[in-house]
């Protein structure tokens, strides 16, 4: 491992320019933080009358035979799915049976990390310290050195093999056949071991030595001493297991079921799992969904609020101690505001979809407001008096 460090400065008439045009990106960020909070409980008000509609309409059938009167429903299968086909990798001529073959490949190389320090000064002005540390690592992502900082000593070649998952051409459950896109949701999987010695010299070795190694193969010299450009290639396999489908039953496969809010139901987990139990599923991941989401646009606003009130810090920070209080007030400022506003949106968009709830969240945001005004009211009178 090895590092570069840069020193920058940044004058205080330059900052208070640079933090002005930021308001500007400032309020573009806050602005787009709202819709984005609305339309999320739109979403998620959306997509848990989908999976209640669904919860209610799903039929659970058997697997062994396919039931005309069914057709168009939406149907809860449970069985074994299986494949019957050798799956194989063209570039390394690796086999295996089952319903996938999953190749691993990963490359050691060089990566870039980038980690900055802003230091105050004395007058406004900023200095920023950042270093760039390069270590040598294992990744099935390439990093790309042209993009490096300092790329003498650090280049990367180019990545001659990807990973990559095969799939039988056919994936049956009981009398139906999977689509791709459920297949594609099976990821249970045990490591396939390769034997180098029944592997001719493969094209994607370029010079490179091939060796076996902890159950897979190795491109390089020495597996022990790994130099930039070697390349280990693992393998996994997804054999026949069973699986629980939910989608709308369309002849002997599944298509997605569409409900009335517009939700497109198509899930496949693993084992043997209850139709109701999976749509708690559905239901829990949407919640965490709705949270995250909350949290992402209550952020955005937050950064944006910061943005305009950043030049109230800059200007202060002539003595770095008052810009950093200068900067630690407008911070909660800008706090205060994305949680009102954050509140409001959403309840705002549950008196849309949910009025019952939305009314409430509505009241409590507008009485935080009150509060807030209330408080800053009497610091300022408490400011003047002393």
């Amino acid at each position: 491992m090895d590092s570069f460090t840069e020193v920058s400065s940044q004058g205080w008439l330059s900052r208070i320019g640079e933090s002005i045009k930021g308001i500007l990106v400032g309020f573009v960020m806050v602005l787009v933080a709202f819709p984005v909070l609305f339309w999320n409980e739109g979403r998620a008000v959306k997509t848990a009358k989908g999976l209640e509609e669904g919860a209610g309409a799903v039929v659970s059938v058997a697997a062994d035979s396919v039931e005309a009167g069914n057709e168009g429903k939406l149907v809860h299968v449970a069985a074994q799915a299986t494949a019957d086909a050798t799956l194989s990798d063209a570039d390394l001529g690796v086999t295996a049976p089952g319903i996938a073959l999953v190749r691993k490949v990963e490359m050691f190389q060089w990566r870039e990390q980038k980690k900055s320090e802003k230091r105050k000064k004395l007058g406004g002005g900023e200095e920023t310290v950042t270093t760039y540390t390069y270590e040598k690592v294992w990744d099935d992502s390439p990093h790309a050195s042209s993009s490096f900082k300092e790329q003498q000593g650090h280049e990367n070649p180019d990545m001659p093999l990807r990973s990559s998952r095969f799939t039988a051409p056919s994936v049956t459950l009981g009398g139906f056949t999977l689509p791709s896109s459920l297949v594609e949701q099976i990821r249970k999987s045990e490591a396939l071991a390769v034997d180098p010695k029944a592997i001719a010299t493969p094209a994607v070795a370029k010079g490179r030595t091939m060796h076996g190694a902890s159950g897979g193969l190795y491109f390089g010299a020495n597996p022990s001493t790994p130099a930039v450009g070697d390349l280990r290639v693992t393998y996994a396999v997804v054999k026949p297991q069973p699986v629980s489908v939910v989608a709308r039953q369309v002849g002997s496969s599944f298509q997605p079921y569409v409900a009335s809010t517009g939700l497109s139901i198509s899930m496949l987990e693993p084992g043997t799992v209850p139709a109701a139990e999976m749509f708690q599923h559905a239901q829990d991941a949407n919640a965490a969904m709705t949270w995250i989401l909350r949290g992402a646009g209550a952020f955005v606003m937050f950064i944006g609020f910061a943005l305009v009130f950043r030049p109230l810090s800059v200007v202060a920070d002539v003595i770095p101690l008052v810009g950093s209080l200068v900067g630690l007030g407008t911070a909660l400022a800008a706090a205060g505001l994305a949680a009102v506003g954050s509140a409001l949106t959403i309840g705002v968009a549950w008196i849309f979809y949910r009025p019952l709830i939305g009314v409430p969240l509505v009241v409590g945001g507008v009485v935080l407001i009150v509060a807030l005004f209330v408080k800053g009211s009497q610091a300022r009178k408490a400011a003047r008096a002393a």
